[in-house]
């Protein structure tokens, strides 16, 4: 099944589902729905980032969080973090990470409600080309630097998940 016809749940401003239809209805109508980020360092504290494919309808070539998805239709956020890990990167969860923050459904999130995760892992990692172009390891200033200097490297995303993980949300 192509991305715009898997099936996600349609969430109310209460992240209340409220019914289901295909990724692309949702994203065409800017409907609310559910996605997770996962943030995953190594034992020296480096955050390892992923580069967005090309071939990805919304922010495509872009920097983003190490991994990144959609809650499929009747999916629990839990569950999909552990999906999408072994998906895009190959990291095989034996549970759920650690959550974060919960960040509300706006323009900026793509209008996803989503939970941000952290978890600890040294790599190497198996990148799904059809998700992923390429990934790297930066350290936090590093980042600090990098998207304080060139902001439009970045998914739209990173902007809201980067700044609260600074303050400690």
């Amino acid at each position: 099944m192509s991305q715009a016809h898997e099936r996600l749940d349609v969430v109310d401003e209460n992240d209340r589902v409220i019914d289901t239809l295909t990724r692309g209805e949702i994203h065409r109508r800017d409907f609310m729905h559910r996605a997770v980020h996962l943030l995953v360092f190594n034992a020296a504290g480096a955050l390892f980032l992923q580069k967005r494919s090309h071939a990805k309808d919304n922010n495509p070539g872009l920097w983003d969080s190490s991994v990144s998805g959609h809650v499929d239709a009747g999916e629990d956020y839990d569950d999909c973090v552990v999906r999408e890990a072994c998906e895009e990167i190959g990291l095989a969860l034996a549970r759920p990470p650690r959550r974060l923050f919960k960040l509300k459904a706006c323009a900026g999130t793509g209008f996803e409600h989503t939970w941000v995760y952290r978890c600890r892992a040294e790599g190497p990692f198996r990148l799904d080309p059809a998700e992923i172009d390429e990934g790297r390891w930066v350290s936090v200033g590093e980042l600090d630097r990098w998207i304080g200097q060139r902001a439009g490297d970045f998914a739209e995303t990173m902007h809201l998940i980067w700044p609260a993980f600074r303050r400690g949300a």
